[in-house]
């Protein structure tokens, strides 16, 4: 059975990503020209996500990808992934091309924390370089029960390159501990990231205590 979210999880999170926008406002234009700068592309990109019960919704993101590789997206990235742009390697890494889905939280597609938003008909790739249905993906059904997040248990804790199996792990880990208490810890913990280019300590011994 899903967990019901708090009361107040969306007005908090719709509060919070309304202040963040205006206070990032200085900083998403010195991203925007970065991105510009770095090879002369558009500044964002728009996809189409998947949010609560598998229904699409649109974001824009900062482009971290090179323009003619942009449609290569159904395969997850790595941390060598030589898709991403200098500069994206950036972003990624302070998770600060996530800025613009703020947008999706005032308008409640989107959560603060939550599972990532997945893109449509996303694939997995096991060590057999076998291609797998992201929806055939083990607690993905428990995942999409609740609002994606722009950040979440899974992002801040599971190392990047893990598989999606594990990654849902943390993804049905926090859908059954959710509280007001674990997202306010996640949120600290994402500014941090976003601050410093630093992460929590990450991998099996964290997750092997949160499990336990």
């Amino acid at each position: 059975m899903v967990k019901p979210a708090y009361p107040v999880k969306w007005p908090l999170e719709a509060a919070l990503a309304s202040a963040g926008l205006l206070l990032l406002l200085p900083a998403c234009l010195v991203i925007a020209a970065a991105i510009w700068l770095d090879d002369r592309g558009s500044v964002f990109v728009r996809q189409t996500r998947v949010g609560r019960g598998g229904v699409p919704f649109g974001v824009i993101k900062f482009r971290t990808m090179h323009p003619v590789v942009q449609l290569d997206l159904h395969r997850q990235a790595t941390v060598t992934d030589n898709r991403i742009t200098r500069v994206g390697r950036v972003l990624r890494a302070t998770a600060l091309d996530e800025i613009p889905q703020l947008l999706n939280v005032v308008r409640g597609e989107m959560s603060f924390v939550g599972p990532r938003a997945l893109l449509p008909q996303e694939i997995e790739v096991d060590p057999r370089s076998r291609y797998h249905r992201i929806e055939d993906v083990p607690n993905y059904h428990v995942r999409t029960s609740v609002t994606p997040g722009l950040t979440g248990l899974a992002q801040v804790y599971a190392p990047r390159d893990i598989s999606r199996q594990k990654k849902f792990k943390y993804d049905a880990l926090y859908v059954r501990r959710m509280s007001l208490w674990l997202d306010l810890r996640l949120i600290a913990l994402s500014i941090f990231i976003s601050l410093t280019g630093r992460w929590p300590r990450r991998g099996r011994a964290v997750w092997q205590r949160r499990t336990g």
